[in-house]
């Protein structure tokens, strides 16, 4: 029942509004994509925060025909938990699932529970638009099980697919990138003809399976990124092969004069290796995990323009719906706040039920199961296995080089506790003792590095 009056609100309010008055919603996600993985940077004063040799110059195009954010968060630095909260608005930590791949046992600690599978009862962005009279797409991965994004209110997709149904796609159509494309395109033709708003939701395989990559480009970074590895250099490969995908359906979308009212929202779905800039990548909580490119382009935003307020994946849900001119109000569990104000130039921080950002990873991956919260520049991460604080200022060390947490103990107590209060409350599932752990058969990090900082680095 709580369902059907929440759609039935929406639909209903949305009636007064025409669709020409509202934008087409263009969304395009990639996968495991580095903050400084693109040609164009992510903050005007860092020009590490851009690659040294991945070419992606219609991505960098996008970017200077609208707004680059310098402090943009995946809610999870995973893709399955990051795909959930961009759906439904919500943080992975109170949703309780907040990891892609399975459990890693053997460990000290035995890590936290994590669900696989969305629910019918859990409302997604594509149902509030439909019910507000969008047509909805989804093309690409979804590895959110439930039956599918069919299921959960697009009018289209490619079905329950995950990370293997990418494999077989081989050049020209590598990981299918161009195929997704020709079916958006001829989604695009159908919406223009029956009138409809639409929202689309691109989300790209790449960059999984770099080996599919198209050959003349593997060759072309052999040469450029020579000493690199073949997964480097094919990461690089298939980014440029992604990067001619999105210019090609950015070209049907102006070709079909939908660009004056579309809004096109480029981002990835957790970070990558930043070895010039950020600590740390997928899989952990350090910047590297879960600072992420974004960049949107629309109506009324300056080309070329900068934000440099915190934003998170979750922002999206109520930033869309007031798009959709969707009046429903949203539940307490929608933790993000609209950020349409953000795109005309102001630098007031997005209000949220709370101004701190949580994430959770009780999970052995990138590193041992931690959580961080982020408040103001200020950012502490607890590690678990040893009841470890670090707290670092953002502002002033983006590489979180520099550990405060001795210099600065009250702030350090302060938001630990803030951070535990929070868990608590949503509920989050915590690791817990491995009653039958033995160091002498501690299991091979499968997942990535162990404790403190990845990679060794200095703790």
């Amino acid at each position: 029942m709580k369902r059907f009056i929440h759609l039935s609100l929406a639909a209903l309010m949305s009636t007064f509004l025409a669709a020409a008055e509202r934008p087409n919603i263009l969304f395009m996600l990639s996968d495991d994509q580095a903050w400084s993985g693109l040609s164009c940077q992510m903050h005007p004063n860092m020009p590490d925060s851009k690659s040294s040799f991945v070419q992606t110059p219609n991505i960098a195009r996008l970017a200077e025909q609208g707004m680059r954010f310098s402090a943009a968060y995946a809610p999870a630095p995973v893709c399955s938990p990051t795909r959930i909260s961009l759906q439904t608005g919500r943080n992975p930590a109170e949703l309780g699932w907040t990891k892609a791949a399975p459990a890693e046992p053997g460990h000290r600690l035995i890590e936290g529970d994590n669900r696989k599978s969305i629910r019918d009862d859990e409302i997604t962005i594509g149902q509030m638009l439909k019910s507000a009279g969008y047509a909805t797409a989804h093309y690409g991965k979804w590895h959110l099980s439930g039956g599918g994004p069919a299921a959960h209110g697009y009018d289209e997709s490619d079905g329950d697919t995950g990370n293997q149904d990418a494999a077989p796609h081989l050049p020209p159509n590598p990981v299918d990138i161009f195929g997704m494309g020709e079916r958006a395109a001829d989604f695009l033709k159908r919406s223009q003809a029956a009138r409809k708003p639409f929202f689309i939701q691109m989300s790209y395989n790449a960059l999984h399976y770099p080996e599919n990559a198209t050959p003349a480009l593997l060759e072309k970074y052999r040469r450029l990124a020579s000493g690199g590895n073949d997964k480097e250099i094919g990461r690089a490969a298939i980014a440029e092969d992604l990067d001619r995908g999105v210019g090609e359906l950015l070209a049907k979308v102006d070709a079909m004069g939908f660009s004056k009212n579309t809004i096109v929202i480029y981002m990835s779905d957790n970070g990558g290796s930043n070895r010039r800039t950020l600590n740390g990548g997928k899989g952990d909580l350090w910047e590297g995990g879960i600072r992420v490119p974004l960049i949107i382009r629309g109506p009324g935003i300056a080309p070329n323009s900068w934000c440099h307020q915190r934003v998170v994946g979750y922002d999206f849900f109520p930033t869309f719906c007031r798009w959709a001119g969707v009046k429903a109000s949203l539940t307490k569990q929608h933790e993000g706040g609209d950020l349409t104000h953000l795109l005309s130039g102001s630098s007031d921080p997005v209000k949220r039920q709370r101004e701190p950002l949580v994430f959770h990873f009780p999970h052995y991956q990138g590193d041992s199961p931690h959580s961080a919260i982020l408040s103001g520049h200020m950012k502490l991460i607890h590690f678990y296995e040893k009841g470890e604080n670090q707290l670092f200022d953002l502002k002033a060390d983006i590489g979180e080089s520099n550990n405060l947490a001795a210099a600065k103990p009250e702030l350090a107590t302060s938001l630990a506790k803030q951070l535990a209060d929070y868990l608590r409350e949503v509920g989050a599932k915590l690791p817990k003792p491995n009653p039958n752990y033995d160091p002498k058969k501690e299991p091979a990090r499968t997942g990535g590095g162990k404790g403190g900082k990845k990679g060794g680095k200095k703790q």
